[in-house]
């Protein structure tokens, strides 16, 4: 038995791969959801498809631009800005606000409208308005600068007369904005002029006035300075001839400063600009000749050639020549700068020393002339002013450019575009798998009952000794050579392996829950050691509900009850089977007062004494997490073969179980899957569904049809008892 145990808990689980077929196997097990779902989904999406109403659309494309007119004023034309996606932007939203919307309601009455078609009073404007916005999209047209103004609606006519109205509205709206800017702006214009007309009136009184009191003469007040007492013309004479030495020398004083600061390649062609000198010119002439020819040489002869070396050094003579030239025209211009300054300083000494003597009879006059400037200043504004008011008038008449055309006007559509019957159909039927294999996914992912014998031995650390089919009758009722049958043969071949002692031979089956099939399980492996000549023993030792007389259909009036409260003898409650190898203990009624019977010294002599009589004894029990008969049966038994149902139970249950188990004692020899669905998942095939197959087509083979005994009927004979 510590053999066994020590086999048991040393065994080692099989990694978790995933594999293809695994996800195969989830969509095969699941099919009835994912086509459940799958069909929900797309027949749901082609009722609504055609169920919903169609709706026509409708598109008519603008040209939208900034104001500018088509002539420029007075001061020039303006200068229109390139691309300004702001600014399309806020047109977008201009066209879907309502200062437009609300007028096209108003235009078409479409509050009045709807509300026909609702059968409702009229219609709120507001309400009205967010109707017509759901309706409406505008973008910009592909690569261009145009905007598209597109309107759904049920009706097709209307949806085209939506779309021109916008257009129509967004087109009046910003013609009357622009007029309404230009008139204000010219308003404002013409207000600042009024008031510089009153300021400069103003000036010019108090200017005559203090003209009058100064006695200031008319000649002296056309100066814009205060007038010095000497003579106008003399004065006026050396203020000319001063000004004019002073330009002179400021002009070739640049000049000569800007040469000086050029390479000689951009000196001669300045100098040729600013002072054209002939001989330098027919230099240069010559220089780009010899530079032609030398170039020419070049390219006809090696750079040794006797022409090549002519040119060479002609163009270095010439081009020595063209030097000297040009530092002879800045010596000239230098000498030329110095001769004016020279007369401009002397000029400046006569007037500086003139008007000294004249400083003190200025300042009584300086007050006028400032007073003038004021005056001609503020005349410069008024009429900088009065121009713009004058260009600004003029722009308004002058004719513009359409700031909103119509491109193409809308046209009632042809088709509907909503809804899109074989989109939403595709649609529906695309999301409908992908939903229903993602629920299916999702429920397997919260599934965690057995699965898989990786998933048993992965987390029950024990190895599978059977894996049972569904749908398993009673053997004695299909005979030996049913397919069900070898099923259980590969489990009693892997008991018999795992047998490390010939007197180890009293085997109880255990299960976590109610209904996963342990009675059958042992009835039927029972009934496979019986039929390979081995003396055997089913004990049904489930009190509380037992079902192996039910299997047989004998009477359970009688049985171990009994025998363990010493009211009958053990030959009275052993009945034989129609399988004379094969011997029957039924579990007999349990009195209120035997609750306890399974834990008795009896049953201890009981399982001593069955040892001795047979071959191979096996205990039904009850499930073990729901009543202790089954931890004592366990404890008291040689080996325990735990029965987990496929896909009924989570794992946590069936590892509970095995914890109990190992408990109280008991030797788990494995684990026994079944109910196993061989139809929906393959994996299972090779451990049963061979066999079935085989045994089928081999009663094909013989002309026989596969019956539920496999051709060969089990007698029904009364079970009695055996003695």
């Amino acid at each position: 038995m510590e053999e066994v145990a020590t086999a048991t808990k040393s065994f080692n689980a099989p990694e978790t791969k995933l594999h293809f077929l695994d996800y195969w196997r989830i969509i095969r097990i699941r099919k009835t959801v994912i086509l459940a779902v799958f069909l929900l989904v797309a027949i749901t999406t082609t009722l609504v498809t055609f169920i919903l109403p169609e709706s026509f659309s409708s598109t008519v494309r603008i040209k939208v631009e900034k104001d500018v007119g088509d002539v420029g004023g007075l001061e020039g034309r303006y200068a229109q800005g390139g691309f300004d996606p702001y600014w399309v932007q806020t047109e977008f939203e201009t066209i879907q606000s309502k200062l437009i919307l609300n007028q096209v309601i108003t235009n078409l009455t479409l509050h009045k409208k709807w509300a026909e078609k609702l059968k409702a009073d009229e219609l709120p404007i507001d309400l009205t308005y967010g109707m017509l916005k759901s309706k409406i999209d505008v973008r910009q047209s592909r690569n261009t600068s145009l905007m598209e103004i597109r309107v759904i609606s049920e009706d097709k006519n209307e949806a085209a007369l939506i779309a021109n109205e916008i257009a129509d509205v967004y087109k009046k709206t910003r013609i009357r904005q622009r007029l309404e800017l230009s008139r204000s702006g010219i308003a404002s214009l013409a207000k600042g002029l009024e008031e510089r007309d009153k300021e400069v009136k103003q000036m010019q009184v108090d200017l005559d006035e203090m003209k009058e009191k100064l006695r200031i003469s008319d000649v002296e007040a056309q100066n814009s300075f205060a007038t010095p007492t000497l003579e106008p013309e003399t004065l006026r004479k050396y203020e000319n001839l001063r000004v004019e030495a002073q330009a002179s020398y400021a002009q070739i004083q640049t000049l000569y400063s800007h040469l000086t600061n050029l390479s000689r390649v951009e000196f001669r062609k300045a100098v040729q600009v600013a002072s054209p000198d002939p001989q330098l010119g027919i230099l240069l002439e010559q220089l780009a000749s010899a530079e032609q020819k030398l170039d020419v040489a070049s390219q006809n002869y090696g750079p040794e050639h006797p022409e090549v070396i002519a040119g060479q050094k002609l163009i270095a003579r010439i081009t020595t020549q063209v030097n000297d030239r040009l530092d002879g025209i800045l010596e000239g211009l230098k000498a030329k700068a110095a001769s004016f300054k020279a007369t401009w300083e002397t000029l400046q000494r006569a007037v500086d020393d003139a008007r000294e003597k004249d400083i003190q009879a200025a300042k009584v006059r300086r007050p006028y002339f400032q007073k003038k400037r004021d005056l001609e200043n503020a005349q410069q504004i008024r009429e900088r002013l009065q121009i713009r008011v004058i260009s600004e008038d003029v722009e308004a008449k002058m004719p513009k450019t359409s700031i909103v055309e119509v491109i193409d006007r809308a046209e009632p559509g042809i088709r509907p575009v909503r809804p899109n019957k074989v989109v939403n159909i595709f649609l529906g039927v695309i999301v409908g798998l992908a939903v229903g294999v993602g629920l299916a996914f999702f429920i397997e992912y919260l599934d965690t009952s057995v699965k898989t014998i990786d998933d048993v031995e992965r987390a029950l650390q024990a190895p599978v000794l059977g894996v049972i089919p569904q749908n398993v009758g009673s053997l004695l009722d299909e005979g030996p050579d049913s397919p069900h049958a070898e099923a259980y043969r590969v489990l009693r071949t892997n008991i018999m392996f795992s047998q490390k002692d010939g007197k180890l031979n009293t085997i109880t089956v255990v299960s976590g829950g109610a209904g996963e099939g342990k009675s059958t399980t042992i009835f039927n492996l029972a009934t496979i050691f019986a039929q390979n000549g081995q003396r055997v023993l089913i004990v049904d030792s489930d009190l509380r509900r037992p079902s192996l007389h039910k299997i047989l259909k004998v009477s359970n009036s009688i049985g171990l009850t009994n025998y363990l409260l010493k009211q009958n003898t053990l030959e009275e409650v052993i009945q034989t089977s129609p399988l004379s190898t094969l011997d029957f203990l039924p579990s007999g009624k349990l009195p209120s007062s035997s609750m306890g019977v399974l834990s008795s010294s009896q049953m201890k002599e009981l399982i001593n004494e069955l040892k001795r009589r047979y071959d191979w004894v096996f205990f039904d029990s009850p499930p073990i997490m729901g009543v202790s008969d089954a931890s004592i049966l366990s404890s008291e038994v040689d080996m325990v073969l735990q029965v987990i149902q496929y896909r009924r139970y989570p794992q946590p249950m069936t590892i509970r179980a095995k914890q109990m188990i190992e408990k109280v004692g008991g030797n788990l020899l494995g684990i026994v899957l079944n109910n196993i669905s061989m139809a929906s998942d393959e994996n299972y095939y090779y451990y049963s569904g061979y066999y079935y197959d085989y045994y089928s087509k081999q009663d094909d083979d013989d002309g026989e049809k596969p019956s539920k005994g496999s051709g060969k009927e089990v007698a029904k004979v009364e079970i009695k008892p055996k003695y």
